[in-house]
């Protein structure tokens, strides 16, 4: 696996810090952010739609990040695509 750091929450402060990589490896996207808590888990569990399983599998989790890392999300985007291109 190779990641490549893309960004950092930009008001990270101290024991805080939504990050962005890249997995070179399998162009996807590696995300840290804050827990969902159970009121946003059980919102997207409900989640009900064509192709979207209710409710949200063991091996998958419900993260947070700050709107203001929407650059650094488009950022990751851009080179995780320019990985799967390779």
């Amino acid at each position: 696996m190779t990641l490549r750091f893309i960004g950092i929450d930009p008001n990270t402060g101290t024991g805080e810090s939504p990050t962005v990589w890249v997995d070179q490896t399998k162009s996807e996207l590696v995300i840290q952010g804050w827990k969902a808590g159970p009121e946003l888990e059980a919102a997207v569990a409900a989640f009900d739609m064509p192709g979207h399983a209710v409710g949200i599998p063991e091996h998958e989790t419900v993260v947070r990040i700050p709107a203001r890392m929407v650059p650094i999300l488009r950022k990751a985007c851009d080179a995780a695509e320019r990985t799967e291109l390779r």
